[in-house]
């Protein structure tokens, strides 16, 4: 694999502090108004931009509830609107894609931006897209293996031989277009999964925990054994990252009350598809916590609370996911506003007490 400078994805000296969105949509029984959400994401992009913002990552979906599918064709839109934001997924189902497309298809997005691309490589969390492109879900494992595997091998963006059970081998294939770095930087995310984690070392590429419930204080476990896995492997420290959702408003008692309804709305629908009970304000309340998953509040709360995060898991980069639910484009729109220009700063203001004179 060529190596990578990946003090761009961000260090525990100076984290990269970014943003996630999956292009929320709102559904309240009529169509989802998709082409509405889609402009408002290349505006927040923007914002986040102007802000000086680190990272912006689109996640993938395929269901009326998130109007984002093709990340990078949205993140082309805003690379040529931007200049420095760096520009990812959070994440790309690699399960149910190809991966000399996903490839290729960053790489150009890496080439239009000027380098500012990266992709984060995960299963997802839904499993629309295994029936949409005609996936058997019963290979939902070996599916993912072996194209991780395979997008592995294109990161030396050498010519290319590969055999495995997924698709028809390659032998010394040249995958187009190469990047100038001269590796395309991937992400593995995970939600939680041991086995996950020892991949994601095994093949050299930094971790990006989804934290969504109970507390990230859990996920320690998981770091330490993802930087064991790395010297097993006889890798060099890589980034951890976190993602975990949050709304940012002048006040504690805002942020929660313009979030609460949105956060609600979204965790119940989706607990009638999965079987869970309907999301409570008990629920919504350990969540907004000061150790719960759910970054919600004041700027200083949130910095307060992102720092303690960097500094329990020792992260090399945070993200937040600002859209919730049907939260409006207006209120997104302050939310990320207060992030660059109230939390960011903090948080670096706070790590940096941290280190030694």
């Amino acid at each position: 694999m060529t190596d990578f400078d990946f003090d761009v994805l961000g260090t525990r000296e100076r984290p990269t502090l970014g943003l996630d969105t999956f292009g929320d949509a709102p559904v309240d029984g009529a169509p989802a108004n998709h082409p509405q959400t889609l402009r408002e994401v290349v505006a927040e992009g923007v914002l986040a931009d102007r802000l000086g913002i680190d990272y912006l990552g689109l996640g993938e979906h395929h269901r009326p509830d998130y109007a984002i599918s093709a990340p990078d064709v949205v993140l082309a839109a805003i690379a040529g609107q931007t200049e420095r934001i760096r520009l990812g997924t959070g994440v790309t189902v690699l399960s149910s894609d190809d991966p000399i497309r996903v490839y290729q298809r960053f790489a150009t997005l890496d080439a239009v931006s000027n380098g500012r691309a990266e992709v984060q490589l995960g299963r997802g969390s839904f499993i629309e897209s295994f029936a949409l492109f005609g996936l058997d879900l019963s290979d939902y494992d070996r599916l993912f293996a072996e194209k991780l595997d395979l997008f592995a091998a294109l990161q030396s963006e050498q010519p290319v031989s590969w055999e495995g059970t997924v698709r028809p081998p390659l032998v010394d294939k040249q995958v187009l277009p190469t990047t100038a770095a001269g590796m395309l930087p991937a992400w593995i995310g995970v939600g939680g999964t041991p086995e996950s984690v020892v991949r994601a070392a095994r093949y050299g590429m930094p971790l990006m925990l989804a934290v969504i419930g109970g507390s990230p204080a859990a996920f320690v476990q998981l770091a330490d054994l993802y930087r064991r896995s790395l010297i097993e492997h006889g890798r060099p420290e890589l980034p951890i990252g976190m993602h975990s959702p949050g709304h940012v408003a002048a006040t504690d008692e805002l942020a929660r009350e313009q979030l609460y309804p949105h956060q609600a709305e979204l965790f119940t629908r989706i607990g009638r598809e999965r079987g869970w009970g309907p999301y409570s304000r008990i629920a919504f309340e350990q969540g907004a916590s000061p150790q719960g998953a759910l970054f919600v509040g004041s700027p200083e709360t949130v910095a307060q609370k992102i720092a303690w995060a960097a500094r329990t898991l020792g992260l090399s980069r945070f993200q937040l996911k600002y859209s919730v639910g049907s939260l409006p484009h207006d209120q997104r729109l302050e939310s990320i506003r207060l992030y660059g220009e109230e939390v960011v700063p903090r948080v670096r203001e706070l790590l940096a007490a941290d280190q030694p004179a």
